[in-house]
């Protein structure tokens, strides 16, 4: 055991102690993978601790998970290193939390594509917890302590990213990120499944990232005379809001998870990902004693495509919920494949429901109701749209980027059909929901071969005769609109 691992006989006791006690106990009520179990499992630690700092607290869960490699320990220190008195406060966490905390942390793959380490968010996506909790703790040591911010990327992000762009340079790029998965239970989550093989950058690490570059971020900025909350407050600020009907997302100005991917461009696309990735893999390559790879001549341009690909799918594109997500049932029949690119885009809104949805479990209710009603009442294959905007700060999938859908008569096979959930006869949508379809989708569909680059905007009116869809007041805002036509 080197000096700096060297344990005083009081903590010895104290280890002793959590060994024996966290065999078998956790806390109670929180055996859910979402985000609620897990805040609510950290506010029972911080109760049972009144005087825990969360670094300290975030130090005892890195141990608890075993997230103490070479690169860590470069930008964070190690767990370890904790006084007698820190080890006496986190005593509580080991010898009650233990197998929680562990299992919900460490995050791996499993041979059957079952993604661990990763829970739902209240907003309906799934975040990875290393990174988060990572990026975090950086930003709380800058904030306490003085280090500089400099690896909140290389933790959070960076590392995930090169290695992943390099350990797949043989498959496209398009390949080297993801996969997104889907849960057995939106409201009893235990298990997530991943929809392909994964990569070492799966949506969920890439959402924790994301969420921990920016909470770092926030946390090493506060002033001098401000004191970081409990590590259970930082998680709920950015997790757990409420949305206002007539607000929405307009009149949020404090950062929270439905806005992570604006939010995370802000923080880290002025950094010059490109050169932050290349010295992350070389720091990675210098700690492992591996700097022979750095001579690869393919290193640079594995990057470069992967970060174009990064960009792309997570910072250009709107994060889409997708159909396993919000409860979609079976397409009736055989779909029927688009021949893409596009030329159009068909613009609704739902009428009916006719009120803004403004959380997960409201849009997911209103998109299970337009698809019963399409196929039940209209006998349709499936929900009519492409995809629908909510209000929550989300794209819902409905028949997607490559199957013909059925949403615009006489037009379904030549363009996209997408509604903003409400009824926008006198009113308009929320701008975010408005510039989620005006500049993120469609940037999505051109940059990804769905729609070509001089397409044209219709409302659902100018197509068919029968309709004042898309409501006369967001009509005459689309009317404003680049690539629309009379």
């Amino acid at each position: 055991m080197t000096k700096d691992m060297t344990l005083s006989g009081l903590s010895i006791f104290v280890l002793a102690l959590f060994c024996f006690f966290s065999v078998s106990s956790r806390p109670t009520g929180v055996h859910l993978r979402n985000m609620d179990s897990f805040i609510r499992a950290v506010q029972q630690v911080e109760d049972s601790n009144p005087g825990l700092s969360p670094l300290a607290l975030l130090r005892a869960l890195r141990r608890t998970a075993g997230h103490d490699d070479a690169m860590t320990i470069h930008f964070l220190g190690a767990s370890y290193n904790l006084t007698d008195a820190e080890v006496l406060e986190t005593a509580i966490l080991n010898a009650s939390s233990f197998s929680f905390f562990d299992k919900a942390i460490h995050h791996i793959v499993t041979d059957h594509g079952e993604e661990r380490g990763v829970i739902l968010a209240p907003d309906g996506t799934t975040v990875a917890l290393a990174p988060l909790l990572l990026g975090i703790e950086l930003g709380l040591k800058a904030k306490m302590e003085g280090a500089p911010a400099t690896g909140i990327f290389p933790l959070t992000l960076g590392r995930t990213l090169g290695l992943s762009f390099l350990s797949l340079q043989d498959f496209p790029a398009s390949l080297r990120l993801g996969p997104n998965g889907c849960w057995d239970s939106v409201d009893h989550p235990k298990m997530f499944k991943l929809s392909r093989p994964a990569t070492l950058a799966t949506d969920a690490v890439i959402n924790g990232g994301m969420d921990g570059a920016i909470l770092g971020t926030d946390l090493s900025n506060l002033s001098e005379s401000e004191q970081p909350p409990a590590l259970s407050e930082i998680l709920k600020g950015y997790y757990s809001f409420v949305l206002h009907e007539g607000q929405g997302l307009d009149a949020v100005t404090s950062h929270i998870s439905p806005r992570r991917r604006e939010l995370s461009r802000s923080v880290l696309e002025p950094l010059d990902l490109h050169s932050q990735v290349m010295e992350t893999l070389a720091l990675v390559w210098k700690l492992e004693k591996t700097e022979w790879i750095a001579f690869d001549t393919g290193v640079g341009k594995a990057v470069q495509d992967g970060l174009r690909v990064f960009v792309h799918k997570y910072w250009d594109c709107p994060q889409i919920i997708p159909r396993c997500q919000w409860g979609a049932k079976a397409y009736q029949g055989t779909p029927i494949p688009l021949s893409l690119p596009l030329r159009f885009l068909y613009v609704h809104h739902t009428y009916e429901p006719s009120s803004p949805c403004l959380s997960f479990p409201k849009c997911s209710q209103d998109m299970r109701a337009m698809q019963r009603f399409h196929q039940e009442d209209r006998g349709w294959s499936d929900i009519g749209y492409s995809f629908v905007v909510g209000s929550d700060g989300y794209v819902y999938e409905g028949r997607g980027w490559n199957q013909l859908g059925r949403h615009t008569r006489g037009h379904n096979n030549i363009g996209y059909g997408v509604s903003i959930i409400g009824n926008y006869t006198a009113s308009l949508p929320s701008r975010h929901a408005m510039d989620l379809l005006r500049h993120r989708l469609v940037r999505c569909a051109v940059d990804g071969g769905g729609l070509v680059a001089n397409f044209t905007i219709h409302g659902h009116r100018q197509a068919v005769n029968y309709t004042s869809c898309p409501g006369d007041a967001f009509f005459s805002e689309i009317r404003s609109w680049e690539h629309f036509r009379e």
